[in-house]
C-alpha cells in the first residue's frame, strides 16, 4: 500500500489565500473610488451653486457661467443650472468615472445636486 504525501498542499492553499486577498482588495478599491467620486461631485455641486448664486447677494441674477467655471475647475460638468422662484439657484453636476476595460455594468458618471441662495431672515 502506498501512502499519499501532502507535499505541495501549502502552495495551493497559499495561492488560494493570495487570490482571495487580491479579490477583496479590488472590491474595496472600487468602492473607495466610487465614494471619492461621490464626494468630489457633491463638493463641485456645492461650490458651483455658491458661485452661481454669488451675484444674488447684490440683487443681480444668478451667474450660471461662473458656476460652470467653478465646477470645471473641480473636475465636474454642470448639466443643469436653474434659478428658483425664491431667488435661489439649483445646480446639478456630473463627474465622469474611468473604469478599466472589461468592467461593464458600472456607472460611467456620478451626479450631485446643490442649492444656494440669499437667506432673508431677521436676526433673533
Amino acid at each position: 500500500m502506498r501512502v499519499r504525501s501532502d507535499r505541495g498542499s501549502a502552495t495551493v492553499l497559499t495561492v488560494g489565500a493570495v487570490a482571495a486577498v487580491v479579490l477583496v482588495l479590488t472590491g474595496v478599491l472600487v468602492v473607495v473610488g466610487a465614494v471619492r467620486d461621490v464626494h468630489r461631485a457633491r463638493a463641485a455641486a456645492d461650490l458651483a451653486a455658491l458661485a452661481a448664486a454669488g451675484p444674488a447677494v447684490s440683487g443681480a441674477d444668478v451667474d450660471c457661467r461662473a458656476g460652470a467655471s467653478v465646477a470645471a475647475a473641480n473636475g465636474a460638468a454642470v448639466t443643469r443650472c436653474v434659478q428658483e422662484s425664491d431667488g435661489s439657484v439649483v445646480v446639478t453636476v456630473v463627474v465622469g468615472r474611468h473604469w478599466p476595460p472589461g468592467w461593464g455594468g458600472l456607472p460611467a458618471v456620478v451626479s450631485a445636486r446643490a442649492r444656494a441662495g440669499v437667506v432673508d431672515a431677521e436676526p433673533p
